[in-house]
């Protein structure tokens, strides 16, 4: 019985931490959207902005790639010239 009480207590334990993790990612969350807003009153485009940031995250050999089959498929439905 001990055992399924440790388990328990575990689980538990474990609960609590993905609980904080969770509250400290929505305050996060809540950071970025106000840095975007702020942004945003100066006259940038939070939209183009996430854009960029999703670029950076991406390798450059990835970036080059998607990069290329968006001006692939521009072409292909007239988007181009």
């Amino acid at each position: 019985m001990a055992d399924a009480t440790h388990s328990a207590e575990q689980l538990r334990l474990f609960i609590e931490r993905i609980e904080r993790l969770e509250e400290e990612k929505q305050a996060i969350a809540d950071d970025v959207k106000l840095v975007y807003g702020e942004a945003k009153s100066e006259g940038f485009d939070p939209k183009i902005m996430r854009m960029i940031v999703r670029l950076r995250k991406m390798d450059k050999d990835d970036r080059d790639e998607q990069e290329a089959l968006l001006e692939t498929y521009k072409a292909a439905v007239g988007l181009l010239g």
